[in-house]
C-alpha cells in the first residue's frame, strides 16, 4: 500500500511517500480501507520526536482515519499511528460509526479536535455556565470548535485569539464575543480588557511561551488554565507553587490519551458532538484536503499558520 513514512526525525521534509506492506489486524482489531486521514498539529511534533510519546523510526504518522471496515461499515477511528496510508488497523474501542449527515472532514474534526475541546471544558477546567473563557488559536481545529462549545455550554463571554485579522473575524463569526491579537505587547492586559475589565475564569492554551505566561497573569482567583500543546515550541516560564497559592489559580495539563481511560472512553463526547452537529449547532471548518502525496505541504502550511480549521489527506488519490 502507499503510505507516508518518517525514516528520520525533522520537519516536513522527512515525510516521504513509500510503498509498505499493509498492516494485519491482531486480536479484535479492525482493518479499515482509508478514504481520508486527519492531520493534527501533534503530528508535526511526532515527525520531530518532541511530543509526549517518544517515537521510533521508521513509522507511519497519523492518528485518525475515516474509511470502511471489511464489512462495509463507514467508521472514524483513533489510532496510535499509521493513519497516513491507504489501509490501517484500529481498535473497536476507538472506532465509531459515522452518521449519514457527517462528511469525512466533520467526523475527523470531531474525533480528536472536538473531543479535545469537549474534555478541556467539561473535564479539565470543570467549566460552569456564566464563566468567561479564553480560546487561543481560535481559528484552528480545536479552537474553532472550543469557541462554539463554550457558547453552547453557557459562557458569559468567549474571548478568542488568532494571528490575523481574517482569523479573528472568523472567530467572531463562530461566536466569540471578542477577538485579540496574541502578539499584542501586553497580552494579559488585552485579555482582561476584552473581558470588560475583569480577569478571566478559564483559558484553553496550546501555544506555550509568552502566551502561556500572559494567560496565567490574566486569570481570576480560582481561574483555571488548561495547557494542551506547545505550538511555539517555546516552554513557558516555570510556575512556582507559591504563585498558584498566592493567586488561587490552577494550571491543568491535558492529553487526550488519558480521556480514553474514563468511563465510556470518547463515546460520551462523540455522541454529544455528533448530535450538536446534526442539530446545526456545531460547525466544522474545512481547512483543506490534500492528496496523500502532499502531506509535506500540508505540514508546511500548518506550521506556518496559513491554515484554519481541519486539514485532511485524501488517501484514495493516485500517486
Amino acid at each position: 500500500m502507499r503510505a507516508i513514512q518518517v525514516s528520520r526525525f525533522g520537519g516536513p521534509e522527512v515525510l516521504e511517500v513509500v510503498d509498505v506492506p499493509a498492516p494485519s489486524p491482531r486480536g479484535d482489531q479492525l482493518r479499515v480501507a482509508v478514504a481520508t486521514a486527519g492531520i493534527n498539529y501533534a503530528d508535526t511534533h511526532q515527525t520531530s520526536d518532541d511530543y509526549l510519546a517518544p517515537q521510533q523510526v521508521p513509522f507511519v504518522p497519523g492518528a485518525e482515519v475515516v474509511g470502511r471496515t471489511e464489512e462495509g461499515r463507514r467508521v472514524v477511528s483513533l489510532l496510535g499511528k499509521g493513519g497516513y496510508a491507504e489501509q490501517a488497523v484500529a481498535s473497536p474501542a476507538t472506532t465509531f460509526s459515522v452518521p449519514d449527515g457527517a462528511d469525512d472532514t466533520t467526523a475527523l474534526a470531531l474525533l480528536v479536535q472536538g473531543t479535545t475541546a469537549w474534555h478541556l471544558l467539561r473535564t479539565s477546567t470543570r467549566f460552569t455556565p456564566g464563566e468567561s473563557v479564553v480560546v487561543h488559536s481560535a481559528a484552528g481545529g480545536v479552537g474553532s470548535l472550543a469557541v462554539q462549545l463554550a457558547r453552547e455550554l453557557g459562557a458569559s463571554r468567549v474571548i478568542a485569539t488568532a494571528s490575523t485579522l481574517e482569523k479573528r473575524d472568523l472567530a467572531r463569526d463562530l461566536g466569540a464575543h471578542a477577538a485579540v491579537d496574541p502578539d499584542a505587547d501586553d497580552l494579559a492586559a488585552a485579555l482582561v480588557d476584552a473581558n470588560e475589565g475583569q480577569p478571566v475564569d478559564v483559558v484553553l492554551e496550546m501555544v506555550g511561551g509568552r502566551v502561556f505566561d500572559a494567560s496565567l497573569a490574566a486569570l481570576a482567583p480560582f481561574g483555571r488554565l488548561a495547557t494542551y500543546g506547545m505550538a511555539s515550541r517555546t516552554p513557558p516560564t516555570p510556575v512556582p507553587a507559591e504563585l498558584l497559592m498566592a493567586t488561587s489559580r490552577a494550571v491543568v495539563g491535558f492529553w487526550l490519551v488519558h480521556a480514553l481511560r474514563l468511563p465510556g472512553g470518547l463515546r460520551p463526547a462523540m455522541e454529544e458532538l455528533f448530535d450538536l452537529h446534526a442539530a446545526g449547532r456545531l460547525r466544522v471548518l474545512d481547512g483543506g484536503r490534500y492528496p496523500l502525496a502532499d502531506a509535506r505541504r500540508a505540514h508546511e502550511d500548518l506550521r506556518a499558520r496559513r491554515t484554519t480549521g481541519k486539514l485532511t489527506l485524501d488517501c484514495t488519490t493516485p500517486a
